[in-house]
């Protein structure tokens, strides 16, 4: 440690928020370049470059090859595959010194199968996946949490290709299984969670969430052990109601009555019911105007607003992220007063279905929006509706009977006690850090860059793909998230950047020549060492690096060892404490690791 490049912190960071942001900058293992941008020191990158061996050693095992990309890439892969819009501003964009434009990679689909599609031609090729290990970029609005959540960062993505719909599964499940092998083998806590695809594409997908408050995805467990991410989250299908003894759909004056809380109040003053029970949110039906944010298409040259309708019950609050899921790879966003212009029969605090969809066509709306309603509005159910005039609303409006929706989607906030889309229970809710994600791309990169091969029968078919994904500067900040405490990290053995601290103490030369005996043997064995070979060092600051530093066992050569030849072994958090003789102490320490 007196040539060691590194120098630990006693104060956390000002700016760091959260336990690994603060415990990685203190401990030295990473410094702060920019917002979201960091810089591997020499302890940093030997547990980064751990996890990329076990990653390598998981997904070699598999059958993958491991190739690399430049992360500088063309603008023109992406805009075969309309990324290069639909990705926004969370990509960095750049043009060289031709005026020609270039962005730094977020992911590298398009170039996997570039590759493949220039090598690779007949089925006889097939099945092959492909990995690197490699920087991404992503131009985060805020970058957060260190590590976490980055403008940089490190990851393992791996692409499958097979010749049909089977052999993509099975390289899906075979990379699935590797990595829950790469997370029980890194000690990392995880739950496999559905998940939507997003601008992924593709059928079918899984995230990995390593379950800490800190995260930002929130995932919902059923009792049967099943999770999924909140916006893959289905409503089980409801029952249908018997409607036919529901009073006819009437519109009643409701005066200043633009929001829920005031509708349920006007009705229960104006229009009590006659069984004595109170009106509800419950029992109202809010209609939100959304726009929908196309890129261009067939239709379009260029990105197009499409304005739309969405109810759902008025007892509860639009998801907009789970709205925006059934919507992708387009984005969404509250309608603006320049979005309405053009649809005057939207009259705010008292829209409702009746000019929507087929109801509009039917009552003359000219190129009426499209209407949605929420999953939690079944056939037959009987709600209070927006009347379409300014204070007033319409009574009894029947689903089915009185109005109908172009689709039905999921647009509400999921609640504590909401039933699980297994039937297993009602669901409870954690959050958690996406550390993998598993996609079933099937055709859609393939087709769109032209991906074909030749089959058994000579016919150009196109390519069946998965892509794989573990964040791995991600799992690293997680594995400290989770493996700390008060005075450090805690690393566990088979990533930790030594197995063995040895802590020279005291001004005896014979406790350093002692400490420099056992480095020697350890070394001798196979055994990383980090020795603290530092003069002018108190114990106590020696004591306190090596509890920051996390490596999972010490060794201190002090007066005990100057008085009568022991050497005291302990674990890093300074239990299961024994002194042995110094002869013993390999064998001790050997039998530790």
């Amino acid at each position: 440690m007196s040539t060691l490049f590194l120098r630990t912190l006693r104060e956390d960071p000002a700016d760091a928020d959260v336990d690994s942001a603060k415990l990685l900058q203190r401990a030295g293992y990473i410094r702060k370049a920019a917002p979201g941008i960091w810089t591997w020191l020499p302890l940093g990158l030997r547990v980064l470059n751990k996890i990329e061996a076990i990653i390598r050693e998981e997904i070699n095992g598999i059958g993958a090859q491991e190739v690399h990309f430049p992360a500088l890439l063309p603008r023109e892969p992406y805009e075969a595959t309309h990324r290069w819009e639909e990705y926004g501003d969370n990509i960095f964009r750049l043009k060289d010194r031709h005026q020609a434009d270039y962005l730094l990679a977020p992911t590298h689909e398009e170039m996997f199968t570039l590759l493949v599609k220039d090598m690779y031609s007949s089925y006889k090729d097939l099945p092959v996946t492909l990995y690197q290990i490699q920087t991404k970029y992503r131009d985060e609005f805020r970058p957060r949490a260190g590590l976490i959540r980055g403008r940089e960062f490190i990851m393992k993505d791996a692409y499958s290709f097979t010749i049909d719909e089977e052999g993509m599964r099975k390289a899906y499940y075979d990379e699935r299984g590797a990595y829950e092998r790469i997370f029980q083998r890194l000690d990392l806590k995880y739950v496999p969670v559905f998940a939507m695809s997003g601008p992924m594409g593709g059928s079918a997908s899984e995230e990995f969430l390593a379950p800490m408050a800190i995260g930002e995805d929130t995932f919902a467990l059923a009792p049967s052990g099943k999770a999924w991410n909140v916006e893959a989250l289905h409503t089980p299908e409801l029952p249908e109601v018997d409607a036919s003894h529901t009073p006819a759909m009437d519109t009643r004056e409701t005066p200043d009555s633009k929001t829920i809380e005031a509708l349920v109040d006007t009705a229960n003053r104006l229009y009590p019911r006659e069984d004595g029970r109170e009106w509800t949110a419950a029992d109202t039906l809010k209609t939100v105007a959304i726009t929908v944010m196309h890129a261009e298409d067939e239709d379009h040259d260029k990105p197009w607003r499409e304005v739309i309708a969405v109810a759902v019950p008025g007892d509860r609050q639009v998801d907009m992220k789970r709205l925006e899921a059934q919507f992708a790879p387009a984005e969404i966003e509250e309608s603006t007063e320049e979005d309405l212009k053009a649809h005057p029969e939207m009259v705010a605090g008292y829209m409702g279905p009746m000019v929507f969809g087929r109801q509009g066509e039917a009552a003359g709306v000219a190129d009426p929006v499209r209407f949605f309603v929420d999953a939690h509005v079944v056939k037959g159910s009987d709600w209070i509706i927006g009347g379409d005039e300014t204070g007033k609303h319409r009574f009894h409006a029947v689903y089915g009977r009185d109005f109908e929706a172009d689709g039905v989607v999921e647009a509400v906030e999921v609640r504590h006690g909401d039933m699980s889309p297994d039937g297993s229970g009602p669901l409870s809710f954690e959050r958690g850090v996406e550390i993998g994600q598993v996609f079933q791309l099937g055709l859609k990169y393939s087709k769109a860059l032209d991906l074909k091969v030749l089959d058994q029968n000579g016919k150009a078919v196109p390519v069946w793909m998965g892509c794989y994904g573990i964040g791995v500067s991600r799992v690293l900040a997680c594995i400290a998230e989770t493996h700390h405490d008060e005075t450090g990290l805690a690393w566990p053995s088979v990533i930790a950047p030594a197995q063995v601290h040895v802590v020279a103490t005291g001004k005896d030369d014979k406790a350093f020549e002692g400490a420099e005996k056992l480095v020697e043997e350890l070394e001798a064995n196979g055994v990383e060492v980090i020795y603290d070979d530092r003069k002018k060092v108190s114990p106590g600051v020696k004591f306190k690096d090596a509890e920051l530093i996390g490596v999972p066992t010490i060794a201190v050569v002090g007066r005990d060892f100057v008085n009568d030849g022991t050497i005291e072994i302990r674990d890093r958090d300074g239990g299961n404490k024994v002194a042995v003789p110094a002869d013993e102490a390999v064998k001790t320490l050997l039998e530790r690791l």
